[in-house]
Parts: C-alpha cells; structure tokens; sequence
C-alpha cells in the first residue's frame, strides 16, 4: 500500500466532516417551529432583509448555531484530550469535576450573588470550573508517581461527588436558586446571544491552542509514561498543559450551554474510528464532528414534538447511551 494511501483517505474522512458540519449548520438554520427556506435562510446571513424569517435567522438561529459549535468542538476537543492523558477509553470532559464545578459556580451565582442571567452566570460557571480542574490535578500530584491516569480518575471520581452534594445542599435549601438553577442545569443551545459568544469564545480558542500544542506528546502518551519518556517529553508538563487545555475548553463550553453529556464520550472514538489514532488527524476530525452531534440533536429535538422543543443534553443522552453501552460490550477498546 502506498504511504500516501492512508493520507488521502483521512483528509477524505475530513473534508467529509466538514461537509456534514455544514449540512448540519444549515439544518440548524432553516428548522424549527418556522420552517425557513434553505435560499432564504442563506441570503439572510448576506444581506439584511426585513422579513420575518431573515429576523428569525439573524436574531435566533445564528446565535444559537455559533454556540452550537463552539460547544460541540470544545466538549470533543477535551474529551479526546481527557481519553489521551488517562488513557481511559470512557473519560469524558466531566471526568475532573469540571462540569460539577460549573454548576457550583451558577448555583452559588443564583443562590448568594443575585445574578439572574446568561451573561452573568458564564464568568461563575467558568470560574467554578476552572477551580475544580486545578484542585482536582492539585489533589492528583500529590504523592509518589504524581498525577498518574489513576490518581487523575479518581480525584475526579471523588471531586464530581463532593461538588455534587454541595450543588444539592444549596439548591435544594433555596427554592428561587433550585427554580433557576434548573433552567440552566438541563444543557440547550437555545437563548443564547451574541454577547454570550463573545463572552466564550477566547477561552475556547485558547483552550484549542493549548489541545494542538499537545497532540504529538498525546501519541507518545498513548504508549505508556516511561515509552514517553524514553522519546524526551516530560510526562508531568504534558499532562498538565492537556489538563489545562481540556478545563479550559470544557469551562467555557459548560458556561455557556450547561452540562451535555456523551459528546467528549463518543466524538473521539468515532474520529479514531475514521481517521486512525494520530492526535494530528483525531483532533481536528473530533472538531468537526462535535458540532455535528451538537447541531444534530438540536435540530432533532426542535421537530420531535412541535411545537416544543427537547432539550440537547437530552438528545445527546439518548445518543450516547446506546454508544456507551456498545463501548462498555466490545472486548476491546483502544483509548488512545
């Protein structure tokens, strides 16, 4: 077989991807409980017309397209780096108590601070998130061998249960903050602005930049720390900057859309599954595969039962189970 052969066919497999993120994006555009035209919703997004439908498009459908992506790439981006530097074919973007410390960080918003919006909740979320991730890796590196896949795995086990009964215990002792907190908790895509984009995007792109600073370090990871070792990286660094990179992305996209499952469980197997299991190629396909399971499920859920509309975490729930479960059936699973 030619060495170029397994080249052409992974940029196949990408371009492939890019042709169903935009599928998806105009799938995005023109359903909902107002059907817009595909020419119509195209020339809204060039020119400003007055129509109804280029308003719904312009004002409703391409901000929550946006985050749709944004989101979808930042939760597949950290779930294929979270897998990369546990070497746990089940870790997803939840696994340091990331989301956990996101939802600590609203609740507490609500709760204590009065905050009652979108835009305001984003900075506590983030901030939550971000605390979480440090005290988890903290907690990890502590002791002999550092913070091994291990120790990584279950100071997040043991941070997600203790964010969670504090996330309950306030919640559950102040009926306004539990009401709110609800609204938020169940993960959508929907209301959401330009404001908020602008709110998350810098930290998902640094979070992206962090993600492709450690790709090739992720393949020797792949082989075990002292094969890693052994090719001159320092194990320690890489894991730090990946966790980095993945709080960052996660924080950011759990901020903005609430905590959605399964999509930095399953993206990174699919993408491993069509391009092999170099980081070069496994993370920019997971990029483009995350916002089509975003966007997919949110198009899904917008036509299931008219005129309302299921939320996103709950179609990609339901997605993913059936995933997980086949994951969890297979003999063998390759995590990296």
């Amino acid at each position: 077989m030619p060495p170029s052969h397994p080249t052409r066919r992974r940029a196949a497999w990408l371009l492939a991807g890019a042709a169903m993120l935009l599928v998806a994006v105009l799938l995005s555009l023109i359903v909902g409980s107002r059907h817009v035209a595909p020419g119509a919703a195209i020339q809204a997004l060039f020119h400003d017309g007055g129509s109804a439908d280029a308003q719904v498009v312009r004002a409703l459908r391409v901000p929550r397209t946006v985050v749709g992506i944004l989101a979808g790439a930042a939760l597949a981006l950290a779930g294929t780096v979270m897998q990369g530097i546990t070497r746990n074919p089940i870790a997803e973007p939840g696994i340091l108590g990331i989301s956990q410390g996101a939802s600590v960080g609203v609740v507490t918003a609500i709760a204590f601070f009065g905050v009652h919006s979108l835009g305001g909740y984003v900075w506590f979320a983030f901030a939550g998130s971000a605390i979480a991730g440090v005290a988890v890796y903290a907690v990890a590196s502590g002791g002999r061998g550092g913070a091994s896949p291990v120790k990584l795995a279950l100071a997040g086990a043991a941070m997600n249960a203790f964010l969670a009964s504090v996330v309950s215990g306030v919640a559950t002792t102040n009926a306004r903050a539990l009401d709110e907190f609800r609204f938020w908790q169940v993960g959508s895509i929907s209301g959401r602005d330009a404001e908020l984009i602008g709110q998350v995007w810098p930290f998902m792109l640094a979070g992206a930049l962090l993600v492709a600073a450690v790709a090739r370090g992720l393949d020797a990871l792949a082989l075990g720390d002292d094969a890693a070792r052994n090719l001159g990286n320092n194990v320690g660094r890489l894991r730090a900057l990946g966790a980095l990179g993945a709080t960052v992305l996660t924080g950011a996209a759990v901020a903005a859309v609430g905590p959605i499952a399964f999509t930095g469980l399953a993206v990174p197997h699919i993408a491993r599954a069509l391009v092999g299991t170099a980081h070069r190629w496994v993370l920019p396909m997971a990029a483009l595969l995350g916002p089509v399971m975003i966007l997919g499920s949110d198009v899904i859920g917008r036509v299931l039962f008219p005129p309302s509309e299921v939320p996103v975490a709950v179609m990609t729930a339901l997605i993913g189970v059936p995933f997980l479960v086949a994951l969890v059936r297979r003999r063998t699973v390759v995590a990296a």
